[in-house]
């Protein structure tokens, strides 16, 4: 990664705290490194801050703020009396980045729609395989079941042709694997034999253009003067790589870094009182679970799934890993999404009964892995903790457990085997406002072995989620998501933990930065004082 690293040397980390100082320079302090720059082979929000925000844009985006979807690159769209074609209108004059190997020579066009999709459904693309070639959400999301193809109508207009209808679909093109990719820039990394530099030294259209990177210290992006859309309010953006929440804070104290997200949640209230702080938060659209392996015995018995959930103090978690800003989950979305079905039962807890459900199934001296995330999320401030947490409550249920963790980019590939040992402690923050993005992409058939931690296919549930996707309204989907739920909760393959509050920590001279519901940072319009 020679490219991404010959910018980011000794002098710049030295500069970090002066370039914090001017005003045409933003410094955000980041939770973790990005796995890469290219979204659409990813799923975690890290990557998504360091990639997707910044350097990319897609055909339709939300309004920061908000879940509503906006023009973007698309200027407009239709969608056929039948639902069966959507057909977007693409904006005209909107320039690539450049970078030292490639300077594009025409402007974004149709051809670039395509191909971002096509490497994603089509094996037999070129760049299926490079990078991994994992796509995720693309995968999870039944994408190679729904795009029967994509037409080209001519250089400004792309028409997808479904095999069904698809309520969400628009609200999908606003995701992050959604970022549209430079055509013409993964033919010339072909050519040279070096196709992972898409991924590695990113172009996209977006209001940031990538400069460097030095792998778990910082990123430096320059304001795109060609932006198509409202430039960016500084001059240039700077992520500074920080895993510790503590010296995050520090470092914002310092006026070495303007933003920061995830406090620890003992230090907020300190965080509210001093004169030169600011916190913001908000209710997060989110959810922490613990997710068991449901292909490998004896987590495939929802019966012991059952077991294992009835012995978690979900409420000793809340108290002392969260703090005040979380509440318990009981179901796989947040309770502010529609279709939350509030009338299921939580598991209780209770060991007695736990360690006698575990006996009835003949589990006795049981040994598992518990994996604790090395990085906090807006849905589990310190996953160790937790993990240590359940480990003493599974103890008093006659379960021995083993704590492990990874690097970020490595806990996140190894998670998704079908051989993985026990239960990985994951969350998720939605990616559109729509119960589908939870409930399909985590739980449903197509995302095992991808998004599907928990490696579990249920056919009725499977079922009711893929007919939801169909219909048209809200009213008619609902019902069917809330029966998807009960199934979810009766077959256990998560123990749902927690909903948290979002807060992030900010310097008094920043303007303009909005908290996402969505759980991005974005920094475009994000200004500061003179």
């Amino acid at each position: 990664m020679s490219f991404t690293t010959k910018l980011a040397t000794g002098a710049m980390l030295a500069a970090l705290g002066a370039t914090a100082a001017s005003a045409q320079s933003l410094v955000y302090c980041s939770e973790g490194s990005p796995e890469g720059f290219d979204p659409a082979l990813y799923t975690a929000g890290t990557t998504f801050d360091a990639s997707s925000h910044p350097i990319y844009n897609r055909l339709a985006e939300f309004k920061v703020g908000t879940t509503e979807v906006v023009p973007a690159l698309a200027e407009s769209w239709e969608v056929s009396e039948d639902g069966m074609t959507v057909t977007f209108k693409l904006r005209q004059g909107v320039k690539f980045h450049s970078n030292d190997q490639f300077t594009p020579t025409r402007d974004f066009n149709a051809d670039d729609v395509i191909f971002s999709f096509d490497r994603q459904g089509n094996e037999e693309n070129p760049y299926h395989t490079v990078s991994g070639g994992t796509w995720e959400y693309y995968g999870g999301m039944s994408m190679p079941d729904l795009i029967e193809s994509i037409e080209k109508v001519d250089d400004y207009t792309v028409a997808f042709n479904l095999t069904r209808p698809e309520a969400p679909f628009i609200a999908n093109m606003a995701m992050d694997f959604a970022s549209i990719v430079s055509k013409e820039y993964a033919d010339a990394m072909m050519e040279a034999g070096t196709p992972e530099m898409v991924n590695q030294a990113p172009i996209g259209t977006g209001p940031f253009q990538f400069q460097a990177y030095q792998k778990d210290a910082v990123i430096r992006y320059l304001r795109n003067d060609e932006y198509w859309g409202d430039p960016a309010k500084v001059e240039s953006l700077i992520f500074a790589i920080t895993p510790d929440a503590s010296v995050r804070y520090q470092k914002v104290q310092a006026g070495e870094c303007h933003v920061t997200a995830y406090p620890n949640p003992a230090d907020v209230q300190a965080m509210k009182d001093a004169e030169d702080i600011v916190v913001m938060e908000q209710e997060g659209l989110n959810v922490g679970y613990l997710a068991y392996n449901t292909q490998v015995a004896p987590f495939d018995n929802a019966n012991v799934r059952k077991a294992l959930n009835m012995a978690i103090d979900k409420q000793a978690i809340i108290d002392v890993v969260f703090q005040g800003s979380g509440e318990i989950a009981k179901n796989p979305i947040p309770p502010t999404m529609w279709s939350y079905n509030d009338a299921i039962e939580d598991d209780n807890y209770d060991p007695e009964a736990a360690k006698a459900m575990l006996e009835e199934e003949g589990v006795t001296d049981l040994s598992m892995k518990i994996w604790a995330m090395p990085v906090q999320r807006p849905y589990n401030p310190n996953a160790r903790r937790m993990a240590e947490l359940m480990q003493e409550d599974f103890s008093k249920v006659g379960v021995d457990v083993e704590i492990v963790s990874y690097e970020w980019g490595e806990y996140l590939e190894r998670s998704k085997s079908k051989d993985r040992d026990g239960a990985v402690l994951l969350g998720w923050t939605g990616d559109n406002g729509d119960p589908d993005n939870f409930l399909a992409v985590l739980l449903g058939c197509d995302g095992v072995e991808k998004s599907n931690r928990a490696q579990w296919c249920n056919e009725e549930f499977d079922a009711l989620i893929q007919k939801a996707k169909v219909l048209p309204t809200q009213e008619e989907r609902a019902p069917l998501y809330e029966e998807a739920q009960q199934i979810f909760k009766d077959q256990a393959p998560w123990a749902t933990i927690a909903h948290s509050v979002v807060y992030m920590t900010m310097r008094p001279e920043v303007e303009n930065y909005v908290v996402h519901p969505l759980g991005g940072h974005i920094f475009n319009q994000v200004g500061l004082k003179q």
